[in-house]
């Protein structure tokens, strides 16, 4: 059983940064992509950054997090993180981390968090 607790959100003023974190218990395939998902109020759902754990260790992210967003993992702690700087009003949404399978984009969310809330003002 995958257990996802993101941590690290918070209130910040725009052109700040948080760093948000997601530490996960049990096992995953060595081959899957794990990430970040945000929602605002009133939007959908958006894929943020990701990482393929397989060969390789393709990063991709959206592209209003390109440049600002940095996404990373530390095996050891299994746990992935997720550094946001030049924060802005339109990053404020709840964040989660999510398992998925080999492809990032179209297969489902296999395990995610509670998450945790960014507001920037």
């Amino acid at each position: 059983h995958v257990q996802l607790v993101e941590s690290g959100g918070g209130s910040v003023q725009a052109g700040g940064s948080l760093r948000l974190s997601c530490a996960r218990s049990g096992d995953i395939n060595s081959r899957v992509c794990v990430g970040w998902f945000r929602q605002a109020p009133g939007k959908e759902r958006e894929g943020v950054a990701s990482i393929y754990t397989g060969g390789g260790g393709y990063i991709g992210y959206v592209d209003s997090a390109k440049g600002r967003f940095t996404i990373s993992q530390d095996n050891a702690k299994r746990t992935l993180y997720l550094q946001m700087n030049s924060l802005n009003s339109e990053d404020t949404a709840l964040y989660y981390c999510a398992t998925k399978g080999g492809s990032w984009l179209s297969d489902p969310i296999e395990n995610w968090g509670q998450g945790t809330q960014v507001t920037v003002s």
